[in-house]
């Protein structure tokens, strides 16, 4: 297997994100500029933190594992890793890595040539919770178990890994001394987080061993029960710390899916959570009412909720059916009644118990982007992705999603960093900014023009898929997000199409059975959340079949011959694209596949909103809303989708994490595409020799710049387009500090807890 193959596997989102606790270089305090948000977790000393006390943390799902480095770990994993074991790297408010003193006294590349050396000099009371010190022999486990070389280990990622020739003893048992083979930008991306020998040191400890349980542990929290019934895993402070002690006495993370969490937090199950827009607003809401600022709705009924949902004239009708003379159109209408009453009252009790929560607010690291799949089709052609690029109005997009949040809203300008991150500088000006007037000269260069006649047949289906997808697992109808098939652009009388004409959203399979191939790239470090995990765990297993030679289908099919000897048809008449944009008889149509999930509303209403734009430029697009667990397996791994909207997380390495994102496609023996997870399928070599020079420049600002002339090579390249950094809104309780939204940096967990009661003397003051 090559080593692109193996590469690191950024998680793919729609959902949210937390960033893996890993770190690149380390100098140059200026590059980057400010953090877009900084930190919202009501930073407190350790002194005006109380100790003791429990906090109900909520989480996606109970881990399938607890071995980072496997396939399926996920974000809980990474929590976990994060309480339990070492780092010998975190990442401050800005993103950028920092040495973990509880682990590392110092750790530094002590030899360049003729090969580099790094010496990691450990903390001296750095023990294990069996007592032994952390040393030598956990890195060389480590190391051989991750390199690449035993296929018995079932790793997730090898990046770096692979480039060590050798690890041994310092001069004391405190040193650690890495030599590499081939010299690594990342070496502090390597060890984090750090597994006992006894994890790494067999394959069967390895791919079984540390599952479901991590029996020796070097973190300020212990593992404690980990409870499938009641979705719970309990960490606790742990006695052989050596640090600052764990201001609480125990972490419970409990799992609780993310629709459910305003309720889950109302019962009072957990403390703390990350939630959507939906259920910040409900607690905002709760908060003005309990302040007596909510006001009512018309004629005093309540403003929101259930009971603001029926209208006079339906409590009417209502009233009119249960007591009529039908006595079964009563009985179903007085059951509905009952049910309507308790989902008020619930809605109600539960809106008194969210007043008790505030919402924390910043920006995640991770970005959501438009992608333009450059395999086939219009969007094969450079110049028709950069005028869908130029004819994005960015800042548009950034603040319907964050301005209504009270959130910095401005676009995001790097594929390989976020600002305040040492590698992020704005190279949007590779391509250019919104320009309709440049957007239009350069579909004209492409061949395509407004009022251009149409050959394809009135009502031509795009094959198969030309019917809305219903694959049984999203609900639909109104009210669901499930709408189907909607096509913006195709609704103008002046292209003298009916409603028949609209293609097909997906693709016909191609019609010479090749396809492309995502990599079974092996995960780098546990990013994850919920969506996140999910597209992790289904890119990690899937080796996908790509539409990237979609046959002739996609655009249209062709009219059958009429039967020999039948009546000559009546002339048509000619049909015209209107002011929609067409070329070679075809209109200049897109489809666009959106996650149909709850969670994922601004995400459609970022995608009809661009659509809207490129109405503007005379594009259509065919807006089809799918289920969120085939989002990104059956669409965008498999290239059935034009233009898609997910998002990357940030990487405080992007050297090594973004080079599979942006990789040029290859050739496999069979013919097929080898994608890594490049979805978009547009690379360079130029791109990749870039990639190549900044991992193995070890002049940490010159290996910094080599990553910004790729970015700025990805931007001219308009394969994906950044548009905002996504929003992180957390409720908690507003007595729980050092916790929250916690940005680009990674949580200190041994510093969370509850703020001490005021004493008396201050309650007088």
């Amino acid at each position: 297997m090559s080593q692109r193959r193996r590469r690191s596997l950024a998680l793919l989102t729609s959902g949210v994100l937390a960033l893996p606790l890993l770190t690149g270089c380390g100098a140059g305090d200026d590059e980057g500029g400010p953090a877009a948000a900084g930190q919202d977790i009501a930073a407190t000393t350790r002194d005006k933190v109380a100790d003791g006390g429990v906090l109900r943390w909520a989480v996606d799902t109970l881990p399938d594992t607890l071995n980072a480095f496997q396939a399926d770990a996920d974000a809980t994993t990474s929590r976990i890793a994060g309480a339990v074991l070492p780092h010998l790297f975190v990442l401050d408010a800005k993103g950028r890595p920092v040495a973990n003193p509880d682990y590392l006294e110092k750790a530094e590349v002590i030899e360049r040539e003729p090969k580099q050396v790094v010496l990691y000099k450990l903390n001296q009371q750095a023990v294990w919770s069996d007592g032994r010190e952390i040393g030598a022999p956990d890195f060389v486990a480590q190391w051989r178990a991750l390199n690449g070389k035993d296929s018995a280990y079932w790793t997730a990622r090898n990046a770096g890994y692979e480039r060590i020739e050798k690890i041994e003893r310092g001069k004391t048992d405190l040193e650690v001394r890495v030599t590499f083979a081939k010299p690594y930008a990342d070496w502090r991306s390597l060890f984090s987080p750090l597994y006992p020998k006894q994890v790494t040191g067999t394959p069967d400890a390895f791919n079984e061993g540390a599952r479901g349980t991590l029996k020796v542990t070097a973190g300020p929290f212990a593992l404690g029960a980990i409870d499938k019934k009641t979705g719970t895993a309990a960490l606790t402070r742990n006695p052989r710390w050596w640090g600052r002690p764990a201001k609480l006495d125990s972490l419970v993370l409990t799992a609780v899916p993310r629709a459910e969490r305003p309720a889950a937090l109302a019962a009072g199950k957990v403390d703390l959570a990350e939630i959507d827009r939906a259920g910040a607003d409900r607690i905002a809401l709760a908060r003005r009412d309990a302040a007596g600022k909510g006001g009512a709705g018309a004629g005093g009924a309540p403003a929101h909720g259930p009971a603001a949902e029926l209208t006079p004239a339906q409590a009417t009708l209502s009233w009119a059916n249960a007591f009529g003379t039908d006595e079964e159109k009563a009985e179903q209408e007085k059951e509905a009644r009952t049910k309507h009453t308790e989902s008020v009252k619930r809605y109600a009790d539960e809106q008194a118990a969210l007043r008790r929560f505030t919402v924390r607010k910043s920006l995640e690291p991770a970005y959501t982007q438009l992608a333009m799949n450059g395999a086939s089709g219009p969007l094969a052609d450079e110049r028709v992705r950069r005028a869908v690029a130029r004819a994005l109005d960015r800042q548009a997009l950034a603040d319907l999603v964050l301005k209504p949040l009270g959130l910095p809203a401005k676009p995001v300008g790097s594929h390989v960093a976020l600002a305040g991150q040492q590698a992020y500088a704005d190279n949007s000006d590779a391509l250019g900014g919104q320009d309709a007037k440049a957007a239009q000269a350069l579909l004209a260069d492409a061949g395509w023009r407004r009022g251009g006649k149409l050959t394809e047949p009135a009502g031509a289906k795009a094959g198969p898929e030309s019917t809305p997808q219903d694959d049984g697992k999203t609900p639909a109808g109104p009210g669901t997000g499930n709408d189907g098939l909607y096509i913006v652009g195709e609704d103008d009388a002046a292209n003298g199409d009916t409603a028949s004409d609209t293609r097909a959203a997906g693709a016909a399979a191609a019609a010479d059975g090749g396809h492309d191939r995502v990599s079974p790239v092996l995960a780098p470090a546990p990013f994850g959340a919920q969506q996140k995990a999910s597209l992790l765990a289904q890119a990690a297993r899937v080796r996908t079949v790509d539409d990237a030679k979609r046959g002739p289908l996609l655009d249209g099919d062709t009219a059958d011959d009429p039967a020999k000897g039948s009546p000559a048809p009546a002339k048509q008449a000619t049909r015209t694209s209107g002011s929609m944009l067409a070329k070679d008889g075809k209109a200049l149509t897109l489809r666009f596949v959106l996650p149909a999930g709850p969670g994922s509303e601004p995400l459609r209403t970022v995608g009809e909103r661009i659509s809207q734009m490129l109405r503007k430029l005379g594009v259509n697009t065919e807006i089809t809303k799918v289920a969120d667990d085939s989002f990104f397996k059956d669409h965008i791994a498999s290239g059935q989708y034009d233009l898609a909207l997910y998002s990357w997380p940030a990487t405080a390495f992007p050297a090594t994490d973004a080079r599979p994102i942006f990789a040029k496609p290859e050739p496999a023996a069979d013919g097929s595409l080898l994608v890594e997870q490049n979805y978009t399928r547009v690379g360079t070599d130029h791109i990749d020799q870039l990639f190549d020079q900044a991992v193995g420049e070890l002049d940490e600002a010159q290996s910094r710049e080599l990553v910004r002339k790729a970015d700025a090579r990805i931007w001219a390249a308009a394969g994906s387009i950044p548009l905002f950094q996504r929003p992180e809104l957390v409720a908690v309780k507003p007595s729980l500090v050092n916790a929250g939204a916690f940005g680009l940096g990674s949580p200190r967990y041994q510093d969370i807890g509850w703020k001490k009661a005021p004493k008396a003397k201050e309650k007088k003051k």
